[in-house]
């Protein structure tokens, strides 16, 4: 299902509220725009534009609209264990060791690079930033922040597919460095706007111009900030695996199968006979073919999909379930007994601290996935027995 909210703004969601509608139709007026913006099933109001656009832009990139969150995305990994197995483990001694060996909130990084594979990780990113030049003196921990979770939406959980096959599966992005990255660069888009007294409908539409020293910078930078939200992920999930294995008595989960991949990020891409940089602002890449995941909220069902390729759609699908309403609205509205009832049958960690992550402050990911029908095939369904999330 598609509609068109404005003349160049397509939307694949059944219900848009109305400040993220009126903030795609503002941000498609800028002159740089081809072919259309696309709204995704999960899209609601963000800060300048909507949390689930994506944004083909002709000579020119929004910084803010990539967001602070460089390169946040998803990474599922399918192990060799069933759903027969886990009656062999206790999910709470699982749910505390992974607490241990994966610091979890904001602010909360790694004591030391200790694990080999993290210094690996960190040694590629270190020869990286000195080959391009991408300065980091923000970010003097940058290495620590390598295998940290972070706050929010961010989680890991432990699912079981249809099939009954278990899958580790978590949400998280380019941490502190990832920010400060953004942040840089977002003020340099509006001074540049503001310099060249080009009139924005909001100051988060600042882009800076291909062909400047400024834009490649930016690029470079972001590429770096992409390449460790990848690697943070990775490096979680290694943890993660390496944890569940232990509690098992193997030396690994036996991984079959990795998905791993942004939904915060810019690439240069070929639409409609025009080179564009395409935005997906808490959208994945669904060309045809590709793997993708798409989390619901927590509590519910989560997806791996595969891609359609809808070109109506710039190649894109939702990012998860989307929120429908504020962190602030659903402090107020619901308690921790209510959260607790939702994730009856779940082992999490209880407290008023996640009441803000309740299922119904999002969207139905039923609904969300319904939305995508034409975007995306599910290839697993995924159930959580495990929650984790960072304050």
């Amino acid at each position: 299902m598609v509609d068109e909210l404005a003349p160049n703004v397509l939307s694949w969601a059944s219900a848009v509220d109305e400040a993220a509608a009126a903030q795609a139709v503002a941000l498609a007026r800028l002159p740089f725009i081809h072919p259309h913006l696309a709204l995704m099933p999960d899209a609601h109001a963000g800060k300048g534009s909507a949390v689930g656009t994506v944004i083909p832009t002709v000579d020119a990139v929004i910084p803010a609209a990539v967001g602070v969150d460089i390169g946040c995305g998803m990474v599922a990994a399918r192990t060799r264990y069933g759903r027969d197995d886990l009656g062999r483990i206790d999910l709470a001694v699982l749910r505390d060791r992974v607490e241990r060996a994966i610091p979890l909130s904001p602010g909360n990084y790694n004591k030391s690079v200790h694990h080999g594979h993290t210094r690996a990780r960190v040694s590629e990113l270190e020869n990286r930033a000195e080959a391009d030049g991408v300065d980091l003196s923000h970010s003097p921990r940058w290495r620590e922040q390598l295998g940290s979770l972070g706050g929010g939406n961010h989680f890991i959980e432990l699912c079981l597919d249809e099939s009954g096959a278990v899958w580790c599966f978590l949400h998280s992005g380019s941490r502190g460095v990832g920010n400060k990255i953004a942040q840089k660069h977002i003020a340099i888009a509006r001074e540049q706007c503001r310099h060249a007294r080009v009139r924005l409908a909001d100051t988060d539409h600042a882009y800076l111009r291909e062909g400047t020293a400024e834009f490649r910078q930016y690029l470079t930078e972001l590429r770096w900030a992409q390449r460790f939200a990848r690697l943070n992920r990775d490096e979680m999930m290694d943890r993660f695996l390496g944890q569940l294995g232990r509690l098992f008595g193997d030396d690994d989960a036996g991984e079959t199968e990795r998905v791993n991949w942004h939904h915060n990020y810019t690439e240069q891409v070929e639409i409609e006979g025009a080179t564009v940089w395409l935005t997906r602002k808490g959208a994945i890449d669904a060309t045809e073919g590709r793997m993708g995941c798409i989390p619901g909220s927590m509590g519910t069902r989560s997806y791996i999909v595969r891609g359609r390729g809808n070109p109506s759609a710039l190649f894109s699908a939702p990012h998860g379930a989307g929120r429908r309403m504020s962190r602030t609205q659903a402090k107020k509205r619901f308690t921790a007994a209510d959260l607790d009832e939702a994730m009856r049958g779940i082992v999490y960690r209880p407290g008023d601290a996640w009441v803000d992550e309740i299922p119904a402050a999002y969207k139905d990911i039923d609904q969300v996935m319904e939305d995508a029908r034409d975007l995306v095939d599910i290839v697993h369904t995924l159930r959580q027995v495990m929650n984790l999330k960072g304050t």
